[in-house]
């Protein structure tokens, strides 16, 4: 029998590596995306079985918040898709910003062809579109099928391993990024209802508030939740979608560090560190302040637009985004009326745009550019991985069903679309799997 010691060891070292294989599986490209499907799978299977109303009632549950006369009541779908994912585009916006400081788009000449790329791959899907539905009724929803999810195409690419060049994925993030920077400005220009001026003010109001705290050093989030909530609350009053208030907080998230210099930063932490270990036992208090110059130090030594993104991306991507999935991909097939004109029209447009469309669009518009000499492909990408960037491209889950909702007040049009999206995506993701397979095997790196 082992001493008692070690069998009191042995949990502990068990804990351990439980969590290092959660640490690790959080941080593997691939996992969010497996999450987000796994949760559209669930929400699929509670829409078409027997407890379909239960599920349904379930999203329509009321959450009141606030405090006095100030209280809120709204359903816990508008909680999710207009509350939470609040959050999703202040990350989106997160990486606009870091990709106009120093990634592909900080360079003029390295982003024309993903920039171009994306323009194609917003107007060919929506062409496609319209191709099916300019006498249908439904051409409202031609926004549907223009944006691409980045966790299902980069976990796609991910699942191709290490055979897809580095540059591949970077241009296909880049292509999303952008996606995601028209998807945006759609949201804001054509999906927004009779705006109310006075609301942009109290939004102009939070932003004011977070340049003041910025100028006044304020390097903690938690504060920040004051303005953001203010600018939420501007663009809802205006009429605009208040998810975009996330945006405009990603925007304005400092991409530089604080401007003490790292020196002595480094010099604070290790005085901590040296008065932590003095201060084992006995009095506390230095301990505490130590501790406390160690979490600003830690603070200060990273830009804002990176702590933040770190900070947020697991809750992101393993919380809101399923959860926004499980809200509003059950579709009830069932209860879908294809008698109805539109629906079928709006299903094949939209399944049709994605797979495609999107693709059509990526890669024409990236030839026309090489071949015109205004770009040139990346080192280490080949017109195959062009081509596999364009079907993966296609995989528009996430923002594709926000744009529904948006795009379509009846309930049976939305469902359409919805599943539109949902085959679409299964199909180009399929197809994008398959070509990566197959150009891998031609290189005998598979």
């Amino acid at each position: 029998m082992p001493p008692l010691g070690r069998r009191r060891v042995r949990p502990a070292r068990l804990a351990r590596r439980a969590y290092t294989a959660i640490e690790h599986f959080l941080h593997v490209e691939a996992a969010s995306g497996i999450v987000l499907l796994a949760a559209a799978f669930v929400a699929l299977v509670f829409a078409n079985s027997r407890y379909a109303h239960a599920w349904s009632e379930l999203w329509e549950t009321h959450i009141t918040l606030g405090f006095g006369p100030w209280v809120m009541s709204r359903p816990l779908h508008f909680v999710i898709n207009d509350g939470l994912m609040t959050v999703f585009f202040l990350v989106v916006g997160i990486e606009i910003r870091r990709e106009l400081h120093e990634g592909s788009l900080s360079n003029p000449a390295q982003a024309a062809l993903p920039v171009g790329a994306a323009i194609g791959g917003v107007a060919a899907p929506a062409l496609v579109y319209l191709l099916f539905n300019h006498a249908s009724g439904a051409a409202h929803g031609w926004a549907v099928p223009t944006a691409t999810d980045i966790a299902f195409a980069v976990g796609v690419l991910a699942l191709l391993g290490k055979s897809i060049p580095g540059n591949v994925r970077i241009f296909l993030l880049t292509l999303a990024i952008i996606d995601d920077v028209i998807a945006v400005l759609i949201i804001a220009v054509f999906y927004s209802s009779g705006l109310h001026y006075e609301g942009f003010l109290i939004g102009a109001a939070g932003v004011a508030l977070v340049l003041a705290m910025q100028r006044l050093g304020v390097g903690a989030a938690p504060p920040y939740l004051v303005p953001g909530v203010i600018i939420w609350a501007g663009f809802l009053i205006s009429g605009a979608h208040p998810t975009l208030a996330g945006v405009v907080l990603g925007l304005m998230t400092p991409v530089l560090p604080a401007r003490r210099r790292p020196r002595a930063l480094l010099r604070l932490s290790r005085a901590a560190v040296s008065t932590v270990e003095r201060q084992a036992s006995g009095d506390l208090a230095p301990v505490v302040r130590s501790l406390r110059r160690l979490r600003v130090a830690r603070r200060e030594l990273l830009a804002p637009v990176l702590r933040v993104q770190v900070s947020l991306h697991p809750w992101v991507a393993f919380g809101i985004m399923p959860l926004f999935a499980l809200a509003n991909a059950g579709v009830h097939v069932a209860g879908i009326d294809f008698a109805d004109r539109p629906v079928p029209w709006v299903l094949a447009g939209v399944a049709a745009a994605l797979v495609v469309g999107k693709p059509l669009g990526v890669f024409s518009a990236s030839w026309l550019l090489v071949k015109s000499g205004v770009c040139r492909l990346p080192d280490g990408v080949t017109w195959s991985g062009i081509a596999l960037i364009a079907l993966l491209a296609g995989i528009g889950f996430t923002m594709s069903v926000f744009l529904a909702m948006l795009a379509f007040g009846d309930v049976n049009l939305q469902a359409a679309a919805k599943l539109g999206v949902l085959i679409g995506s299964v199909v180009a993701g399929v197809l994008g799997l398959g070509w990566g397979t197959l150009s891998a095997r031609r290189r005998g790196e598979i």
